[in-house]
């Protein structure tokens, strides 16, 4: 063969292989619950991008919103993860209670007041614990974002008072709030996110209970419900995890660099879901929405007429998890 013969070969192949991008190039799937319009879908999109920036594009995922990837059912994502079907997903602590009860606890009526005990469970004892038991179900929590507190919308009526609540259809997300939600005399139906827009929308059920910026603006609830309540009454935090088989199927290093790239991408979400809630209330008003904000007065009636909910899911998630949840929130203040 000649010498000129092989340089047009070999410029060929290299042609070819710069084509074809990274030799070793992986694309992963995350599923995550909501639209494309949402900080859940930011903060995919945050990790996808980081973690290109640090594998120089040898790991790329490819982000599926409204858990397309398991027919929109946030139960069945959750387990197609832990059989290690689906490689990531992003998804709030309560869609995943039917499998893992005891991540209930975050979002226990009136537990948190704030955003520093928030911060104080997710990044100590109680979020370790909590990690400890996701890994038992083939799920490695790589970070914690946000959902946010969850506030109250209906299109029937400002929700002032606990009797408020009473014969409300209200959607909900997972089975403790179900208890919440009968024990303020609503009637509470369980549907999956996809479904509820629609359902809102034709009067099935007459409200919801979601985060203003994480859901009610990005998914604009605000075209299909008149009234929101800013009570604060139960806290849901996100988390970025990976099936364990793939997880373990690494070696250290690119462990440290998926950790880290889902770290700060959860950070940036956290971030700009709390920005959007601090400007949210305003922006809710003047798209029309009536907007009540309770006082604390008010705010401990809801409390009260919770506390048989807390109580029942306090015994069901661990009465010791819920300790610690209690005693670091306590140290935080």
């Amino acid at each position: 063969m000649k010498i000129s013969q092989i340089g047009a070969i070999a410029l060929f192949s290299a042609t070819l292989a710069a084509m074809a991008g990274p030799a070793s190039a992986e694309t992963y799937r995350l599923s995550q619950n909501t639209s494309n319009t949402t900080t859940w879908q930011k903060g995919a999109e945050k990790f996808n991008e980081l973690l290109g920036e640090a594998t120089d594009g040898k790991m790329d995922v490819r982000i599926f919103p409204n858990a397309q990837l398991a027919g929109g059912d946030q139960m069945k994502q959750t387990e197609m993860v832990s059989r290690g079907s689906i490689d990531f997903m992003l998804t709030s602590a309560i869609n995943v209670t039917p499998l893992v009860p005891e991540l209930a606890v975050f979002s226990l009526p009136y537990l948190y007041s704030d955003y520093d005990a928030v911060d104080a469970t997710t990044s100590g004892e109680p979020g370790q614990k909590i990690e400890e038991i996701l890994k038992e179900h083939g799920i490695i929590a790589l970070a914690w974002g946000e959902n946010g507190f969850r506030e109250v919308t209906n299109n029937v009526r400002p929700i002032k008072t606990p009797e408020d609540m009473q014969g409300l259809k209200m959607r909900v997300s997972g089975p403790m709030y179900i208890d919440v939600m009968q024990a303020l005399g609503a009637n509470p139906q369980q549907m999956q996110w996809s479904e509820t827009f629609p359902a809102l929308q034709q009067g099935v059920v007459d409200g919801q209970e979601n985060p203003i910026g994480a859901v009610i603006i990005p998914q604009r609830v605000y075209e299909v419900q008149k009234y929101l309540t800013t009570w604060h009454y139960s806290y849901d935090p996100l988390f970025l995890g990976v099936s364990e088989k793939l997880w373990d199927s690494w070696d250290d290093e690119t462990k440290t660099t998926v950790k880290k790239a889902a770290e700060e991408a959860m950070e940036y979400q956290k971030e700009i879901s709390r920005e959007g809630t601090a400007k949210g209330v305003e922006f809710l008003r003047e798209q029309g929405m009536d907007v009540y904000e309770p006082n604390a007065e008010e705010i401990d009636a809801f409390r009260k007429a919770t506390k048989p909910a807390f109580d029942t899911w306090s015994k069901k998630v661990g009465e010791d998890l819920v300790k610690s949840f209690q005693d670091t929130i306590a140290q935080s203040n």
